[in-house]
């Protein structure tokens, strides 16, 4: 899947594209076919069970707020279809940035049985 393919559906779902804001982290899970299952984005104001109990499992208990990976997998009405997650970030000057899952965002893709992972460098 080519990153060109990335900067349509970020648009197509509204994600906004390097502008100014707080939520620059999009994860996007799709099937098998490559239908898109769900979408999460990161927030520096939500929290949810999910992201502290992974927080506190892998020792870092400070990390709460919502991450995009964490929404993603939150939202996704079937994981059990769930192929693979595709993380985001697009930087204020529209480029591409490092989006590698952290360890709390790893232990839940890992839990949710998500095998495929890409990420923007």
């Amino acid at each position: 899947m080519g990153f060109d393919f990335l900067r349509s559906i970020t648009s197509v779902f509204g994600i906004n594209m390097g502008r100014r804001q707080t939520q620059n982290i999009t994860a996007i899970i799709f099937d098998k076919k490559g239908k898109v299952l769900s979408v999460g984005k990161n927030s520096y104001v939500k929290t949810h069970p999910m992201q502290a109990k992974h927080a506190h499992k892998v020792g870092l208990p400070e990390k709460i707020f919502l991450h995009a990976e964490m929404d993603a997998i939150i939202k996704c009405r079937n994981l059990s279809r769930a192929h693979k997650i595709v993380v985001t970030r697009v930087t204020r000057s529209g480029k591409y940035g490092n989006a590698k899952p952290c360890p709390v965002c790893k232990s839940a893709i890992k839990e949710a049985g998500i095998k495929n992972v890409e990420w923007t460098i």
